[in-house]
């Protein structure tokens, strides 16, 4: 079944100052700490993206350089549900020190792992039980392309240890969910059910 962001914010619960939909206190923590971890994997990937290119990999290049912009994706759907205003401290698992491309892919790896088998699925689970259905969609759609994600990461580290690039052509990300594919894109994204026109290609 597929889920729209929009259609769920005018029902968020419940209604405070102003008319400002406000979001229950432990799914608002959990939608700022996972913008500042999407907006982190965002950065890293971009670093990777330049580490590859310059290893020899442009293909490696272009899969960081377009998950990268996933990630954006996900940091903006999770920003857009944030219903307080001020500072916040937030808590990520941001994964440092690889060096090399084999690394990068790694840390890529462990990161959307983690995503996939822990903090989405419990992030989904509390939104459900506080009735935020526009935070359960933005974990929902970050989720199912971080699944993707995972395993073009894998993929491409089994060419890297070979020593060499992996085959890949065009890469498309939906702009409205983060979903990835590879070759065309889509009549219509199976995560959001946004049009062909919102993927971007890489």
């Amino acid at each position: 079944m597929t889920l729209s962001l929009d259609s769920w914010r005018s029902k968020s619960y419940p209604k405070g100052w102003m008319g400002v939909s406000l979001v229950r206190d432990m799914t608002e923590t959990n939608l700022q700490s996972t913008d500042a971890g999407e907006g982190q994997a965002h950065m890293r990937y971009t670093h990777y993206a330049q580490r590859a290119k310059k290893e020899g990999f442009p293909n490696v290049s272009k899969l960081f350089t377009a998950v990268s912009f996933a990630e954006l994706v996900h940091a903006g759907n999770h920003y857009r549900n944030i219903g307080s205003k001020g500072d916040a401290v937030t808590v990520s698992k941001a994964i440092f020190g690889a060096r090399n491309t084999t690394e990068d892919l790694q840390a890529g790896i462990d990161g959307e792992t983690f995503e996939i088998k822990e903090m989405y699925p419990a992030y989904k689970k509390v939104a459900e039980f506080q009735v935020e259905k526009a935070a359960e969609t933005s974990f929902t759609w970050a989720l199912e392309a971080e699944k993707i994600h995972a395993s073009l990461y894998e993929k491409a580290k089994q060419s890297v240890d070979r020593g060499k690039d992996i085959d890949l052509g065009s890469i498309q990300i939906c702009t409205v969910c983060g979903y990835t594919v590879k070759g065309e894109a889509p009549d219509r994204c199976p995560i959001c059910s946004a049009p062909k026109e919102k993927f971007k290609a890489f």
